[in-house]
């Protein structure tokens, strides 16, 4: 794994506040922000808060934090983009009372899965994309080993950017830590 310095990457919004900690990097995100299009509510968020950087094919990005954060809908993880219609967030959002691991997927319109992980709460999170040909691969740990969240198809032609990701869709105050970002090659098997 390659460490990427934090002003390696650019926001997609610029957060209410961002600080470095030492080798962390702390963030306070907006009310209201988020990613969604369209599906069940019919309407479009595009405001969240993305760090980004280049995401060829053939790579990987990690993106840990903390997870300590408690309101509904409060989300941190990682954003893979190559534009308003074609994006995805993978992390932990608080939804229904627990932390829950989850995707959204989106070509035009969204998608989201989600399953709860409250053991995960307090703990560091990492939250791995990896790009290979037409096809991310999405995997999450805390405390062990890697688990398959999702695999999902891309346009490989489209050019993709990627970088940690919070978002504060309910709320004002929503702040939190991240504490790496890094680059790898592709990961080689699915299994």
């Amino acid at each position: 794994m390659k460490e990427i310095a934090w002003s390696e990457g650019t926001w997609s919004r610029q957060p209410i506040s961002v600080n470095e900690d030492g080798r962390h990097l702390v963030v306070e995100a907006a009310e209201g922000s988020d990613w969604w299009r369209t599906t069940s509510y019919g309407f479009i968020h595009d405001d969240g808060h993305g760090l980004l950087a280049d995401f060829p094919d053939e790579s990987a990005v990690e993106v840990s934090f903390i997870l300590d954060y408690r309101e509904q809908f409060d989300q941190c993880g990682i954003f893979v983009v190559s534009d308003t219609e074609h994006w995805v967030k993978a992390g932990v959002e608080f939804c229904d009372g627990s932390p829950q691991l989850g995707a959204v997927v989106t070509a035009v319109k969204s998608d989201w899965s989600v399953a709860p992980v409250p053991t995960w709460f307090g703990k560091e999170v990492t939250v791995r994309a990896s790009r290979s040909g037409d096809a991310i691969t999405l995997r999450a740990k805390c405390d062990g080993d890697f688990q398959l969240l999702r695999v999902l198809p891309i346009n490989p032609d489209m050019k993709w950017q990627a970088g940690p990701m919070v978002c504060g869709p309910t709320r004002a105050g929503l702040t939190v830590r991240f504490t790496s970002w890094a680059t790898d090659t592709a990961d080689s098997a699915l299994h």
